[in-house]
């Protein structure tokens, strides 16, 4: 490795010395305490995305053993590499103890404190894809036991770790990531909240079983709401249902979804509702025009005087699974849809109501947009800031 290759594409100014490799063992020890007398009943997983977290939350079960004597004792601050291969994480995960004082970990597991490195600049290094080189090379030929690398804990403090010599690089660096990880952790929080808070008013503004109006209404509306089936407020149709063809010849259907990107004259000119016809029948969308379906797909126009915003609201409050019709692959027929009973109120009051769901998904739109700018800027980040 050249000197040049040995420092990152982006630095903190002030920093210009080469970066260095460094055996793992040269900069943590191994941690083998077990848990003696049960001192922890908490039982710990890694997770790509949550990290060492709770088995009961992730899996909502214990997969531990109720007697976990026998296991690892892992302390806040120290790491544990977990083995086990997945799409995420093809070369297992490696994963800091910050969310709780102590917990137990599998034997499978190799953990490890330490000693005189910065702990947030190895949380982030083991983010990067820097380390999968040293796995790799290390694991036994073929040998995965059910997802397990064979990988012996001495081999692994064999890996080399690359790293600033000055300890006040590794702090900035570690530093950065741990803001700007706490940044994206708010924006997914708001953007679970959002989301949440959009199920429950789902559930509040609309009336429930054996009632005919909702929990919650806009100021202005008293009227009871009316009874009627959902093929009476839109027309439901399938991808041979050319009826809604602006003009032109009929399209060629391919495989899967809808496309948005047609010649003129071959699409569908208004916004609809969709749905799967076969396969996931329960995420109904908004299909924006100009549009084609394909024969998987049910499409929904609202007659007139029925308000689109307010008739997405109603099929998100259908619960399609129960009207499933096949055995095998998911499916829904038109008739079902059709005959599917709801409530409606007055088109003022739809309207209202569609403007507030707009509204919120427009909302909750861009703060997924943000989540995901910052994780992209991470993701890029951690390619140029890092050896």
């Amino acid at each position: 490795m050249t000197e040049q290759a040995k420092v990152p594409a982006i630095r903190f100014a002030g920093f210009t010395d080469p970066w260095e490799q460094r055996k793992l063992g040269d900069i943590a020890e191994r941690v083998t305490r077990k848990n003696e007398n049960n001192e922890s009943d908490l039982p710990l997983t890694i997770s790509a995305q949550h990290g060492l977290i709770d088995q009961r939350l992730f899996f909502n079960a214990q997969v531990a053993s109720r007697d976990m004597s026998g296991y690892y004792l892992l302390r806040q601050g120290e790491f544990a590499y977990n083995k086990s291969t997945s799409a995420d994480s093809p070369w297992g995960a490696i994963k800091r103890l910050t969310r709780y004082e102590k917990g137990c970990v599998s034997t499978l597991y190799i953990c490890f404190a330490l000693l005189n490195a910065n702990p947030d600049y190895l949380v982030t290094y083991y983010e990067t894809n820097r380390w999968h080189k040293a796995v790799q090379m290390i694991a036994a030929e073929g040998a995965r036991n059910h997802g397990l690398l064979n990988i012996a804990p001495d081999d692994f403090f064999d890996t080399m770790v690359s790293l600033p010599e000055s300890q006040a690089e590794q702090q900035t660096i570690g530093a950065f990531f741990s803001r700007l990880d706490s940044l994206i952790t708010l924006h997914q929080r708001k953007y679970d909240k959002l989301v949440i808070f959009k199920k429950s008013m789902l559930e509040k503004m609309f009336p429930k079983d054996g009632e005919s109006v909702p929990e919650i209404r806009f100021a202005g509306f008293t009227d009871p709401w009316e009874q009627r089936k959902l093929g009476e407020i839109v027309d439901v149709c399938s991808g041979r249902d050319y009826k809604h063809l602006s003009k032109g010849p009929i399209p060629v259907y391919g495989t899967g979804g809808y496309m948005t990107s047609v010649s003129e004259g071959l699409s569908y000119e208004e916004d609809a509702i969709g749905i799967g016809r076969k396969g996931t029948i329960d995420h109904p969308y908004r299909l924006n025009a100009p549009f084609w379906t394909v024969d998987t797909l049910f499409y929904s126009l609202p007659n007139q005087g029925i308000d689109l915003d307010f008739t997405l609201c109603v099929f998100l409050n259908v619960d399609w699974k129960s009207k499933d019709e096949s055995t095998g692959l998911p499916s829904l027929s038109k008739q079902a849809i059709n005959e599917t009973k709801i409530w409606v109120p007055s088109g003022a009051e739809q309207r209202a109501i569609g403007a507030f769901f707009s509204r919120l998904d427009d909302l909750i739109t861009l703060h997924q947009r943000k989540l995901e700018l910052l994780q992209n800027i991470k993701k890029s980040l951690l390619d140029k800031m890092f050896v």
